[in-house]
């Protein structure tokens, strides 16, 4: 059966209010734009995100924030986006905030099979401890808090155990994707790319080219086919659109010899 769907929206057809989804990207670099924006058309609802970020409020996973139509998230960064920060302290949204590291050896994990494992990050912290605030009540005390977790000493060193991540869809992006899936990523917009797509039972990935399956070298796929099961071929208008999070800038000096 074919990997090739007609577009973002043909794929994401059968995501659901309550599915979870493991979503690629860092910041607005590599973002699966063309999928977020076929869901935001969707008028889908209450999602639950893992992701690193929720974009900007005008671009990637913020479109869908704007619109309300997520309603959990777990993620390592909030900074780039008002909206997002408004909705977890006004207690519209709750929010896992984990770890970056962390974040990214649990969707690896989910992907691999793997149940759990022991880090050091977080000891001595709330992280291990609990009570972190997951859900504000609109009057601002906390509805739900993290709970504790476990801790074991390894070497002397104590680590607390975190689990892996496995989500019912992923969505992520690549420059160069074959029919059977295995794709590459260009750069840093490889980020959390591999590690959604691992984490995914169904993986989505919108590619800015597709070509014939044996055409990339083995030493050219990032991720294997076996991770990926829907490809959507971008048009050449979806694959320039690239936002930059902040532009800076200085005045060019002239340089007298």
């Amino acid at each position: 059966m074919s990997k090739l769907f007609d577009d973002a929206s043909d794929a994401v057809r059968d995501i659901r209010s309550g599915h979870t989804i493991a979503v690629g990207g860092f910041g607005l670099c590599g973002i699966p734009s063309a999928l977020i924006n076929a869901l935001f058309d969707s008028g889908t609802s209450g999602l639950e995100v893992v992701c690193n970020d929720c974009g900007t409020d005008d671009h990637g996973l913020g479109v869908l924030l704007g619109a309300g139509q997520i309603s959990r998230v777990t993620a390592s960064y909030v900074g780039e986006n008002k909206e997002f920060a408004r909705q977890y302290l006004s207690g519209e949204l709750e929010v896992e905030l984990t770890p970056q590291g962390t974040l990214a050896e649990r969707l690896r994990s989910g992907g691999a099979g793997i149940g759990g494992f022991y880090v050091p990050a977080g000891t001595g912290t709330a992280v291990q401890d609990g009570g972190l605030p997951w859900r504000y009540s609109p009057t601002g005390e906390v509805d739900i808090a993290s709970p504790p977790k476990e801790v074991r000493a390894f070497n002397g060193t104590p680590m607390v155990l975190e689990t892996g991540i496995r989500t019912d869809f992923a969505l992520v992006r690549a420059a160069v994707a074959d029919t059977a899936g295995n794709a590459r990523f260009k750069l840093s917009a490889s980020n959390f790319n591999p590690l959604a797509a691992m984490a995914g039972r169904i993986t989505i990935l919108e590619a800015e080219e597709v070509v014939e399956a044996g055409d990339l070298g083995p030493d050219d796929i990032h991720l294997p086919g076996i991770f990926v099961q829907r490809i959507v071929r971008l048009t050449p208008e979806q694959s320039r659109e690239k936002y930059i999070e902040k532009r800076t800038t200085h005045a060019q000096t002239k340089v007298v010899n």
